[in-house]
């Protein structure tokens, strides 16, 4: 079984309006609701993909209520911990000539909830996978992903750290099997400015001797790299499409890795991610099956 964390769940209240005049009344051209978190973006494409995954965190309030409902009508089996006060945060994303987005704070979360959700995480055995992803919520310790790898260690569990800076570089000595920065954030991990592919393996290779077993790394218009395990490089391309949604790409990438990992060799996990990254980008949403068929075609 697959399973994934999200630390504080959103409803994302995408508005569309032709301009922004601050301090007056703007009309919305349309506007969509989408129920995520990197975590659930995950689960998301993994059930469009037919694979079972069940989606854990924290949720709250009337708010908290619709992502659930939300979530499950996408055909994700869900055991989030219920808070007793505050909601679930909503994000507003405003798309005009320019976007702006006003992200949420979402609820506390106390101690007894955390402990609630280690409960649930008691279940993970062998041969299943952990997919941590995305930012903590300030009321939650800022090494929370440690106290989870630390607590699930020697359980032989796939761990999977979808994240940045500290947070990434202090879960390697769990030795996670895969990570998943960009070229830019890999080049942040190091002071240094990656350009070329030798610069990605290069630094990439840091990364495994630190604990990563897999450095999958994206490059937006140049595609895709990963370092596996066995110290062999996977190279793909980028997809070509009309990018109209940039949230959830890259939680889609690592979904669809995931889901090719268990059905083919790293070659094709790599081109199913890089195909269901594509097809979120280019749709207004999360990525369907037809387009993450007809990409593929295109690798």
């Amino acid at each position: 079984m697959i399973y994934t964390v999200t630390f504080n769940p959103a409803i994302d209240y995408v508005v569309r309006t032709d301009s922004i005049k601050l301090g007056c009344t703007n009309r919305a051209v349309s506007e969509e609701l989408y129920f995520g978190g990197k975590g659930i973006n995950v689960s998301a494409v993994l059930a469009e993909l037919n694979v079972k995954s069940k989606a854990l965190g924290f949720t709250a309030g009337f708010t908290g209520e619709a992502i659930e409902k939300g979530v499950k009508d996408m055909g994700i089996e869900a055991d989030f911990v219920h808070l007793s006060s505050g909601n679930s945060r909503i994000n507003v994303k405003l798309k005009a000539t320019e976007e702006t987005e006003i992200n949420g704070q979402g609820p506390c979360i106390s101690e007894e909830a955390l402990a609630a959700l280690f409960a649930k995480l008691e279940n993970i055995g062998i041969g299943d996978t952990l997919i941590l992803a995305g930012s903590i919520p300030n009321s939650l310790p800022s090494d929370i992903y440690e106290k989870i790898l630390e607590r699930l260690s020697g359980r032989d569990i796939r761990f999977v750290a979808d994240a940045t800076g500290k947070l990434l570089m202090n879960v390697l000595k769990y030795r996670p099997f895969l990570i998943k920065p960009n070229n830019f954030e890999l080049g942040d991990f190091f002071g240094v400015e990656i350009i070329t592919d030798d610069d990605t393996i290069k630094y990439a290779t840091e990364l495994q001797k630190m604990g990563a077993q897999n450095v999958l790394v994206s490059m937006a218009e140049k595609g895709a790299l990963l370092l596996d395990e066995k110290g062999y490089t996977h190279r793909c391309g980028v997809c070509k499409g009309e990018l109209k949604n940039s949230v959830g790409a890259g939680d889609s990438m690592l979904a669809g890795f995931i889901a090719g990992i268990d059905c083919g060799d790293y070659d094709y996990a790599l081109k199913l991610g890089t195909a269901c990254g594509g097809a979120t980008a280019f749709s207004y949403g999360l990525a369907k099956m037809n387009l993450i068929d007809e990409l593929m075609q295109q690798l």
